[in-house]
């Protein structure tokens, strides 16, 4: 077959090169322009010294309805607002679009602008934009145009808790995702918090209460309790850690009856056993992002707290993989039905 031609717009920001990187290794995916703002004019194995000799192209204009003419799929790795603001009937009928950022994974106009504070420039594309969340979703991102990319934190607090909530074995009220995240996350730019002496030795919690993902996890985990979205509210907490990569979602919810740990596991075996890049760890192990780093892996694992009631379920990945880059270029495979672990067959790496 020809090789599926790829534009990926904010190609030098982090979750751009971590495309631009698992891309390079991608039997039946050939990357035809490095958009950037930023750097245009420049190579991209000058802004990413890892690239050189792999990617050495120059980085262009982030024209999309231009690039969209010669692109069979554009990747926008991008603020939020970017796309909504220049996405258009035209270059949905040219191309796929596979959004990296906010901008089409909420329903509801008023949430995205309650918690993004932006206003959303194009609300008419949201109802047939897919959240692609490949796991829960694959059906649906098939034969999409617009896939929203989920975000980081929603990928592993959603999987995480999916089916418990799928199978009615949790109190939808009593949830509580404390999640960890290494300072990839927080992207490129410069920026006071993230140098190195303000997050080295260090860890902090931010967005209490008022993180921008709260709503995303609530509304695909609802879809999970019904079908046009049941009532499921979260306690969420992210904190910043002093690595460069990955995320801990530590769950916490209130069992709806005495299961064991046996009935527990047959619920995520029921939903994740087939599944290419969910781990299931055996009893006793639990999660650790040195073990999916630099992976499309997701490693899961719970402890029933029979003192409480309560479960407790751990899930760990790399942040700009399986929940960013690797993720999309999942969907991508999905989407043009290629194998869905074509350019992602990496093993994690470590030290």
């Amino acid at each position: 077959m020809d090789k599926i031609k790829v534009g990926i717009i904010g190609s030098t920001g982090y979750a751009g090169q971590e495309l631009a990187r698992l891309l390079s290794g991608h039997k039946h995916a050939e990357v035809i322009r490095y958009g950037s703002r930023s750097y245009d004019g420049t190579a991209f194995s000058e802004v990413y010294g890892n690239m050189y000799e792999i990617a050495d192209d120059t980085c262009a204009s982030d024209d999309l309805e231009e690039l969209s003419k010669e692109a069979d799929v554009i990747f926008t790795a991008t603020p939020q607002g970017y796309l909504a603001g220049v996405l258009n009937e035209t270059i949905l009928n040219n191309c796929k679009v596979i959004d990296l950022s906010a901008d089409f994974r909420l329903k509801d106009v008023a949430v995205y602008e309650k918690w993004y504070k932006i206003e959303h420039k194009s609300p008419e594309f949201i109802k047939e934009a897919v959240y692609g969340l490949c796991e829960i979703n694959r059906d649906k991102v098939k034969g999409a145009r617009l896939i929203a990319n989920p975000g980081c934190f929603t990928t592993c607090s959603i999987l995480s808790l999916y089916p418990l909530v799928k199978e009615g074995m949790i109190d939808t009220d009593s949830i509580i995702v404390d999640a960890k995240s290494g300072t990839s996350g927080a992207g490129r730019g410069a920026k006071v918090a993230n140098l190195f002496c303000e997050v080295n030795e260090n860890i902090k919690a931010y967005g209490v209460a008022t993180h921008r993902h709260t709503p995303e996890i609530e509304e695909q985990l609802g879809y999970a309790v019904s079908e046009n979205g049941g009532p499921l509210t979260i306690n969420f907490t992210p904190h910043l850690v002093p690595m460069n990569r990955g995320i801990l979602a530590t769950c916490y919810a209130k069992l709806s009856a005495a299961f064991d740990y046996d009935t527990v596991r047959k619920a995520y075996e029921k939903h994740y056993s087939e599944e290419k890049f969910i781990r299931l760890l055996k009893k006793g192990f639990n999660p650790e992002t040195r073990w999916v780093e630099g992976s499309n892996y997701m490693d899961i694992n719970f402890v029933i707290d029979e003192r409480t009631g309560r479960i407790i379920v751990m899930g760990a990945i790399d942040n700009m993989v399986k929940g960013a880059a690797g993720q999309a270029v999942q969907n991508m495979n999905i989407m043009f039905d290629l194998p869905e672990d074509e350019g992602l067959k990496i093993t994690p790496m470590f030290p």
